[in-house]
């Protein structure tokens, strides 16, 4: 059986941590942050972990990064 294929968007966005949880960046901080609120950008700095359902399907991307 061959090999399965990482997808190359994946894993160009996300990273699986060593609990296993998924790391990705926050999201809506791309352009339009004239509009945003102070808080807004203040709470979407760095990274976050992403929801259980979500960090399945992102795990199914990468078969060999858990």
């Amino acid at each position: 059986m061959p090999k399965m294929k990482t997808k190359s968007s994946a894993k160009k966005r996300f990273k699986v941590s060593a609990n296993g949880k998924v790391i990705a960046g926050q999201a809506g901080k791309r352009h339009g942050m004239i509009k945003r609120t102070k808080k807004f950008i203040r709470d979407a700095r760095g990274s976050t972990t992403l929801s259980a359902p979500d960090a399945k399907i992102v795990k199914g991307y990468m078969p060999y990064d858990r």
